[in-house]
């Protein structure tokens, strides 16, 4: 009866999804499926235009079409009512990739535990021996597996020891892969102790992470919020003062305006009066009677006495021009001011390190450099008067004749040098390049270095440090002290700087990075980068 039962399954069954056909379609090859179950199987095989049965493979072209197999769905139907459903989930059958069981004949079922004593999968119903038999009870049951073969030793038939896969019996003495795992156990719980000790640790250091990013942006933030707050006050003030400056030249406007204006009225009176009295002169001259022409002469030819003009000052349009003058003082000291502040500011932003030390590793490579690159522009306001800058300031070229730049304080004088408009704090990398003939000074500085006088040059005080490039060689100059370079001379040198970890390296570079000298010391102010030009050269 349970065979019947089970070949009865098998007729309606659908092999696709393991239950009893639903709207049941027989396909050219003779097998049944559920309409639903090979639609979706064909589905898939649309792109090759091919379509295939799921059981025997045999083709077809073009895609069959598919019509109910109506006596089949009313044997199905029949089937149901006599209370036959489709197999249990325990006892469906094995697929392609399932372990299928070793002992089922005909279409076979999964495999629910496989044997490593007996180097066999069983499904539940023919495993059941090895619950019930006292000696099968001690056989090895493991998940189903495919691969039992290779853990069976061709030397000894049996289960394999650990040895015997790793050395193929060379000698040695053999142990059971039970007693071996029992060791690895024991190691492999300890490396999870590490493990999971690490994995504290690290969440620890993460948990101290965020809250310094909690930290820095709540600090952040405050000092976003004070910095706006005084340079509002700052505006301010400025704002004040020019309306103050405003005032008094509108007030001083008035006053020279109103005193000119009432000096133009008397003018403007006495021109009207000489004019009635010309009037007067001229018809009296006409007259004919010589008597009365003579008494009334003394009384019309009387003027009256002229206005002062001597005070009137014609100034060539230069009436206020030193209240611009000192406005325009005012402005280059308040540049001097924000210049000198931009160094202690930038000094006070430190770059926020909370980075793991191997973190902070210098590049190697010339890609790895490039992604602290800076774009260095050059300063007009430093540079010597015989330096002409061009490319946005990104060229230095040496003149013969001086240039037009105005009078700074802040202007090498004694060396053809320039300085960096921006400072450099963090990482950054950046590179030069010059021609084939001189040397040049390629260097970084404090931005207080001495812009006249013996200690200017770069390299020769404790404020600037500086890689001499000639055509065949290098030297490193710190505080007046030489020291000699070794390495490929390339026209083309990098700079690197981390200011915080105090690194400044001197890279020769070609195809490859080549170092060439490498400075360790503690960094107190923000650096510039700088050139010195020693003959005429582009840079």
């Amino acid at each position: 009866m349970a065979q019947r039962d089970q070949l009865e399954r098998e007729t309606i069954s659908c092999v696709i999804c393991l239950d009893l056909l639903k709207d049941p379609v027989t396909i050219p090859c003779g097998h049944n499926y559920c309409m639903r179950c090979i639609k979706g199987f064909w589905d898939g095989e649309d792109q090759r235009k091919i379509y295939s049965c799921p059981q025997c493979r045999e083709t077809f072209t073009p895609r069959p079409v598919l019509k109910k197999n109506t006596m089949l769905a009313a044997l199905v139907e029949q089937l149901k009512k006599t209370g036959l459903q489709a197999a249990p989930a325990d006892h469906c059958y094995a697929g392609p990739e399932d372990v299928a069981c070793d002992v089922c004949t005909g279409r076979k079922l999964k495999a629910f535990k496989s044997c490593l004593t007996c180097s066999a999968s069983y499904c539940k119903n023919h495993l059941q021996p090895h619950f019930e038999s006292t000696k099968l009870k001690k056989h090895k049951l493991v998940e189903p597996s495919k691969k039992l073969q290779e853990n069976i030793c061709s030397l000894h038939n049996e289960s394999m020891c650990y040895l015997c896969s790793v050395e193929d019996h060379k000698g040695h003495d053999t142990v059971s892969a039970a007693a071996e795992r029992t060791e690895r156990q024991r190691e492999l719980e300890v490396s999870r102790l590490n493990i999971q000790q690490r994995i504290q640790d690290r969440e620890k250091d993460v948990k101290l992470l965020q809250q310094e990013v909690e930290a820095v942006s709540r600090s952040a933030d405050k000092a976003v919020e004070d910095s706006e707050k005084i340079f509002t006050q700052l505006i301010h003030l400025l704002q004040k003062r020019s309306s103050d400056v405003k005032q008094q030249i509108r007030s001083q406007q008035e006053t020279e305006v109103s005193g000119v204006k009432e000096l133009q009225e008397k003018l403007q009176q006495e021109i009207t009066e000489l004019k009635r009295k010309d009037a007067e002169l001229k018809q009296l001259s006409h007259t004919e009677d010589h008597n009365q022409f003579l008494h009334n002469y003394p009384s019309v030819s009387q003027l009256s006495e002229p206005t002062d003009s001597s005070s009137i000052n014609i100034r060539p349009l230069r009436h206020f021009e030193d209240v611009t003058a000192a406005v325009s003082q005012l402005r280059d000291k308040l540049q001097d001011i924000l210049r000198d502040e931009q160094t202690n500011t930038s000094l006070a932003v430190t770059e926020v390190d909370v980075l793991l030390p191997e973190s902070r590793a210098e590049p190697k490579t010339r890609a790895q450099f490039l992604r602290y690159a800076r774009e260095i522009s050059l300063d007009p306001n430093t540079a010597n008067a015989q330096l002409l800058l061009s490319d946005e300031d990104r060229k230095v070229k040496w003149m013969k004749q001086p240039q037009s730049y105005s009078s700074y304080t802040g202007r090498f004088i004694d060396r053809l040098q320039v300085l960096s408009r921006d400072n450099l704090t963090g990482r950054c990398y950046w590179e030069v390049m010059w021609g084939r003939w001189g040397t040049l000074h390629v260097a970084v500085t404090y931005n207080n270095i001495r812009k006249a006088g013996d200690k200017c040059g770069f390299g020769h005080n404790d404020k600037s440090w500086s890689l001499v490039c000639s055509s065949n060689s290098y030297e490193f100059w710190f505080n007046s002290i030489k020291t000699p370079v070794s390495g490929p001379v390339s026209f083309r040198v990098g700079v690197y700087l981390d200011h915080r970890a105090g690194i400044l390296s001197f890279y020769s570079v070609s195809e490859t990075m080549t170092l060439l000298h490498r400075v360790q010391t503690t960094f107190t102010q923000p650096l510039y980068a700088g050139l010195c030009l020693l003959r005429n050269r582009l840079a």
